[in-house]
């Protein structure tokens, strides 16, 4: 017959299988919330991530506070900052502010296709090289080796001239030439993973080829791939903004930060703010998401996995 010292929670006391371990307070916590816990202890992640956000709704949410549209013109000529203009107009009469503010927007608009497309590409050849292996890892790999060896910068504005200069054709080209680095990474991890257990066990189970690919090795690769499609948001601004400073990226009359740099980089000297406002946006976007990028990957590093409450 059992005591009443098993039976009282009161006692202090609670008899072996009668109650919880005594292990449940150290609980492994789940892995998503330990990513998160990670990535908000990272400072400078969080001051970027608030940085980029603020940049991102100043291009989408700034023209409903700032109404003087991008091809007003009646301010003929170059006017200095002032209330009416904070960062004056260029030439042509247009206001600075309103053309930094729809820049600001094509050209997150631009990195984040770019980075969606180049990841995607990116993602599914380099897990089909890396599971399939043989003649299919062999010829991925060698394209892969081609597309390095082309000068990217140089098709892609042979390209653009030849599609004409829209935001979203700059951004589908880039993304074109974006996505090898993406594809050796998950080549790698991909060789590394279907050596797994459970990869053997799914394919025993008579699971076919895109199930693993698509349900047990994408999934176990979501942190490189975040970091990885992260770090292309920031090469692909930069990109763009080069293509568009040698005036083979976003034509008129779309633009983007780029595009007004190079047309007003010659007023540096006489008109400082007309250049330095979108080179300023540029530099802290790009430092912004590669800062998050790195965030993201201590957030993501397997062997802190076995952090408990």
């Amino acid at each position: 017959m059992p005591s009443d010292l098993s039976l009282n929670p009161s006692a202090g006391t609670v008899a072996p299988g009668t109650g919880p371990s005594e292990f449940d307070a150290t609980k492994a916590r789940k892995q998503s919330t330990m990513i998160i816990r990670r990535f908000v202890r990272h400072r400078l992640a969080m001051v970027s991530l608030g940085v980029f956000l603020l940049i991102v709704l100043f291009g989408f949410l700034g023209p409903l506070f700032w109404t003087i549209a991008v091809d007003d013109t009646r301010s003929r000529g170059y006017l200095p900052p002032s209330a009416a203009h904070p960062l004056g107009t260029i030439q042509a009469g247009n206001d600075m502010l309103a053309q930094l503010i729809r820049g600001t927007r094509l050209s997150v608009q631009i990195a984040l296709v770019v980075a969606f497309g180049s990841t995607l590409v990116g993602v599914i050849l380099g897990a089909l090289a890396g599971y399939l292996r043989g003649f299919a890892d062999s010829a991925i790999s060698r394209f892969i080796d081609l597309m390095l060896i082309i000068p990217q910068i140089a098709v892609a504005a042979i390209l653009v001239r030849a599609v004409g200069g829209s935001w979203y054709m700059v951004a589908l080209i880039l993304a074109a030439f974006g996505w090898m680095s993406v594809a050796r990474i998950t080549r790698g991890e991909t060789l590394s993973l279907s050596q797994r257990e459970y990869i053997e066990a799914a394919r025993a189970a008579g699971a076919g080829t895109r199930w693993i690919i698509f349900r047990h090795l994408i999934p176990n690769m979501i942190g490189s791939i975040t970091v990885n499609a992260t770090l292309s948001v920031a090469t692909a601004v930069l990109a763009e903004a080069a293509l568009s400073f040698i005036g083979l990226g976003v034509q008129s009359p779309d633009t983007s930060l780029g595009l007004i740099i190079a047309e007003n980089y010659s007023q540096i000297t006489l008109r400082p703010w007309l250049f330095w406002g979108p080179f300023v946006v540029i530099v802290l976007l790009s430092l912004a998401v590669n800062f998050i990028g790195d965030g993201l990957r201590d957030a993501f590093d397997p062997r802190q996995t076995k952090v408990r409450a």
